[in-house]
Order: structure tokens, then C-alpha cells, then sequence
């Protein structure tokens, strides 16, 4: 049994809610490949130790993603990624992950802050991948 590297990081001025932070995380770790089907989530004693959560702050976030079929909880044992989100295209030896490390630090090195970056790539990322707005029940209506 493998116990997948997660560390949990709970912004409490973030404004979201902090079982969704925690959803959140371990969606993005199973993304990036670093939780693969077969690992176990840290428990919740070590969750609360880390972070010092609610319990059932952790319960509800497993519960979540169990809900989502990524998890299973198994009674006595723990909880372990059943599913996958991970592409290769993001992984860590990817051609992709390594253009955007360069990228990211020629930001840096042309002085901008994390924020600043994080800001860029929202506005870019919304840019990029808008739905475009068409509105389908409209259009079968004029047809007729």
C-alpha cells in the first residue's frame, strides 16, 4: 500500500470553502500525477495535524470526491485514489511543463510577482478556453 505525497495547504482568507480547498488539492495532485489509483490519502488524524482542521472538514472532502468516483474509502484500511486525472501531457517530464517552467521564469525574471503571473494566466486561460456563447434551443426554434 502506497501512501500518495499529498500536503495539504489551507488559505483561510482564499473564500472558499476549506473541504472544497482540500477537493481541490488532491484533484489537482491526481492531475499532475503525483496521486495515482492505488495510493491512500493521508488519514484524517494526519490531515487535522497538519492543518489543524475540523475532522469532519477532511470526512466531507473524501466524501466528495469518493461521491465523484476518484476515491474509495475503505473501512479499517483508508481512503485510495480509485480514479485518474492525469494526462501525459502534464506530467512532470512533459515537453508542455517544461516550456511553461521556462516561461514562468522569464516572467519572474522580467519582474513579475506570483500574483502577477497568476493573474496573466487566468486572463489568458479564460481567453483560450471560452465556450463560445451560442445558445442551441434558440436556434432549433428559428428552424422550424
Amino acid at each position: 500500500m502506497v501512501v500518495g505525497v499529498i500536503e495539504y495547504r489551507i488559505d483561510r482568507n482564499s473564500g472558499v470553502d476549506t473541504y472544497m480547498q482540500l477537493v481541490q488539492q488532491t484533484k489537482r495532485a491526481m492531475r499532475l500525477g503525483a496521486l495515482l489509483p492505488g495510493d491512500r490519502l493521508p488519514t484524517a488524524k494526519q490531515v487535522v495535524n497538519a492543518t489543524a482542521i475540523n475532522p469532519n472538514t477532511v470526512l466531507r472532502a473524501y466524501r466528495e470526491l469518493e461521491r465523484e468516483g476518484l476515491v474509495e474509502a475503505v473501512r479499517g484500511r483508508g481512503t485510495f485514489v480509485t480514479g485518474s486525472l492525469a494526462r501525459s501531457e502534464a506530467s512532470a517530464d512533459s515537453r508542455l511543463r517544461a516550456d511553461l517552467v521556462a516561461w514562468m521564469r522569464r516572467a519572474r525574471d522580467s519582474g513579475l510577482g506570483a500574483e502577477d503571473v497568476a493573474a496573466l494566466v487566468d486572463s489568458v486561460a479564460g481567453e483560450c478556453f471560452a465556450r463560445p456563447e451560442t445558445d442551441t434551443a434558440d436556434t432549433s426554434e428559428e428552424e422550424e
